[in-house]
C-alpha cells in the first residue's frame, strides 16, 4: 500500500522559510510523480508544484514561481518542497500526493486542480502560517 505522510510545515512570518517533506513508502515502481497542493480556509485545493520521480522534471504554478523549489532525494522516497519569500497569502493546508501517471499529475497540478479527487493517493496535509 502506498502512503504519504508530510511533515515541515509551521508558523512563519512573511519573507522567511519553510521546508516541507513528503515521505513515499510502498512504491513498487520508480516512475511516478509527486505533487504538492494547498487548500487556505474557505477556498478549493490548488496546485502549486509537482516533480516526476523519473527524469526529476519539475513544474511550478505561477503563484509560486521563483520562491518554491520542489526536488526528491536519491532514494526517490521523499520529496521536498523549499518555500522562500512566504507570504500571507501563502498560508493554507499543503498536502502531498502522487501518481504513477506523470501527464495526470502535472495537467491537475498546473491546469485542472478540481480533478485532484482522481489522483492515487494523498497524504494527512501539514499547515502552514505565514503572518504578516
Amino acid at each position: 500500500e502506498v502512503q504519504l505522510v508530510e511533515s515541515g510545515g509551521g508558523l512563519v512570518q512573511a519573507g522567511g522559510s519553510l521546508r516541507l517533506s513528503c515521505v513515499a513508502s510502498g512504491f513498487t515502481s520508480d516512475d511516478y510523480a509527486i505533487g504538492w497542493f494547498r487548500q487556505a480556509p474557505g477556498k478549493e485545493r490548488e496546485g502549486v508544484s509537482c516533480i516526476s520521480s523519473s527524469d526529476g522534471s519539475t513544474y511550478y504554478s505561477d503563484s509560486v514561481k521563483g520562491r518554491f523549489t520542489i526536488s526528491i532525494n536519491d532514494a526517490k522516497t521523499t520529496v521536498y518542497l523549499q518555500m522562500n519569500s512566504l507570504k500571507p497569502e501563502d498560508t493554507a493546508v499543503y498536502y502531498c500526493a502522487a501518481d504513477k501517471n506523470s501527464i495526470v499529475m502535472i495537467t491537475t497540478t498546473l491546469y485542472k486542480p478540481r480533478r485532484y479527487r482522481y489522483l492515487e493517493v494523498w497524504g494527512q496535509g501539514t499547515l502552514v502560517t505565514v503572518s504578516s
